[in-house]
């Protein structure tokens, strides 16, 4: 069955993004828009629209023209705003690269951009350096100033002229992230400057009443991912909000800047909110000004959404998406009416799902597991060069296929398991790595896991545990710990203690560097 979001569909205007972004911006001119959370640097609305009007104007000077692609390779800082509409507003395609990107990374993305300007900070300069060397970057810019690098400064010189870009909203790309969609390596995906308009339209259409003018949002999620870049840098500059910056996490420094500039919603992903819910530090520190603790990126065990909940005071919500769905997929009001702790959310305004069964693709009906495919205007355009993984992924009647295993309720509420390309099979059984990760994060004595397949000659596969301590715990009294929670097919059979869980910046957990490593001590073994 096709399940039909709960919300009325809204209007989606066909007009490019920046002017549709900052549309208001002169009304709040004098209005702080992002503070730098370390140094309380501030750029104002005004500075933000003025100063990316100047940088249109001074790379078209350049020859810089509509469709030239320009990469960001910075962390989180105020100025990364206006480098962002400043490219955009004069035709041109943004592409935004990881800040822990190695050189060989990095070149590898400028490359299949063909990114013809490349914007850093001075301590990335080498590692930018090298990569554009290997590349066809023609110009290295830097916020601040470094030798060997055109200060971003330069770009703000200009009369302020901008080119008729002539942006067709349907097709032209506006931005180039980058994911590792369904699976595989980092693709770029093409997102429209229709498919951003859209998802800041359906995003208003579910009514988070309490993100206005008076919201202050820690941007502490990086502003390269999707997440960030839609909701921690885009919605304040559209809603009127304040974003405090953060260049990296650091659990004290989050934590003093939540308190110390009066922070109302944090948009984060699970290991934050983890921490929220189980570090000692948080009793510290005042966080009674925080209204609402969104979480996306990967699921959020519900014990984990309750005990942040309790212990913040902050209503915890999900959501569910992914670079492809420029952003989200579900989402969750501010309205504890209409909120299921564990649920990532409903359907977005304008947008249709199905579960389909993953061995059959058969259609699915509400609270059976499948794999969850979605269709709406915010699907991108398309994976960069590569026809073939953009025809698996979208299939021929605009489904896009998530690769995500979950269900839908009664109610329209949606459940993420896990991903269908991480499922353990054992003994033809499927088992969700999630599910019995958020078992064992249920235990006050582990204070992060991962689980991963390894192989077994009687059951094809049987899932093993990498659990990082919080107190006195075996291996023994861990495996019988998840045994009494799980039917017989999903019992953890190997466990391994370790410092660290690998993640990304966005927060999910690395399974597959776990299995490459698991994979190297069975060959020497």
């Amino acid at each position: 069955m096709i399940f039909k979001s709960p919300f009325p569909n809204v209007d989606i205007p066909e007009v490019a993004y920046t002017p549709f972004i900052l549309k208001n911006a002169q009304q709040w001119k004098d209005k702080p828009a992002f503070i730098d959370g370390a140094s309380g640097r501030t750029l104002t609305f005004g500075q933000v629209a003025g100063g990316a009007r100047l940088m249109a104007s001074s790379l078209a000077k350049r020859g810089f023209k509509k469709g030239d692609v320009f990469a960001i390779y910075a962390p989180n800082i105020p100025e990364y705003v206006v480098a962002f509409h400043g490219t955009l507003m004069g035709g041109g395609i943004l592409t935004t690269a990881n800040p822990l990107y190695t050189a060989n990374e990095l070149a590898t993305q400028l490359n299949d951009t063909k990114a013809k300007y490349l914007l850093t900070i001075p301590m990335f300069l080498d590692k930018a350096r090298e990569a554009a060397s290997q590349s066809s970057v023609e110009e290295i810019f830097v916020f601040g100033e470094a030798e060997g690098a055109t200060p971003f400064a330069a770009l703000m010189q200009s009369d302020g002229q901008l080119p008729d870009a002539q942006i067709q909203p349907r097709e032209d790309v506006a931005i180039l992230p980058y994911s590792s969609g369904t699976a595989g390596k980092p693709k770029g995906v093409m997102l429209t400057h229709y498919n951003l308009v859209a998802i800041t339209r359906q995003v208003d259409g579910i009514g988070v009443k309490s993100y206005n003018e008076e919201t202050r949002a820690l941007a502490v999620l990086p502003f390269y991912h999707i997440y960030g870049m839609v909701v921690l840098m885009n919605l304040p500059l559209y809603r009127g909000a304040t974003a405090v910056t953060l260049p990296r996490f650091d659990l004290e420094q989050f934590l003093k800047v939540v308190q110390d500039r009066k922070i109302t919603h944090l948009y984060l992903v699970p290991p934050i909110v983890l921490a929220l819910a189980k570090h000692p530090l948080v009793e510290k520190y005042d966080l009674s000004s925080v209204q609402l603790i969104n979480s996306g990126a990967a699921p959020l065990d519900e014990g984990i959404q309750k005990l942040a909940a309790q212990r913040t005071g902050g209503l915890v919500t999900q959501g569910y998406g992914m670079t492809e769905t420029s952003l989200a997929i579900s989402a969750t009001p501010d309205d504890p009416a209409q909120m299921k702790t564990g649920s990532s959310g409903l359907l977005l305004p304008n947008m249709e799902a199905k579960v389909v069964d993953v061995t059959t693709s058969a259609d699915l009906g509400p609270n059976q597991q499948g794999e969850i495919c979605v269709r709406g205007p915010n699907i991108m355009k398309g994976y960069l060069n590569n026809p073939e993984a953009t025809a698996q992924t979208i299939d021929p009647d605009g489904w896009l296929h998530t690769g995500d295993v979950g269900y839908i309720d009664e109610d329209g509420h949606f459940f993420i398991v896990d991903r269908v390309k991480e499922l353990i099979k054992y003994k033809g059984l499927q088992v969700a790595p999630a599910e019995i990760e958020a078992v064992l994060l249920s235990n006050p004595a582990i204070a992060d896991a991962a689980v991963i397949p390894i192989p077994d000659e009687e059951a094809g596969e049987i899932p093993k545990a990498f659990i990082v301590k919080r107190g006195t715990i075996s291996e023994d009294e861990v495996m019988k710990f998840v045994a009494e929670r799980v039917a017989p097919h999903k019992k953890v059979r190997r466990v391994e203690f370790v410092d660290a869980i690998p993640k990304s910046a966005s927060g999910k957990i690395l399974r597959r560097e776990l299995i490459a490593q698991e994979r190297a001590k069975l060959k020497t073994a």
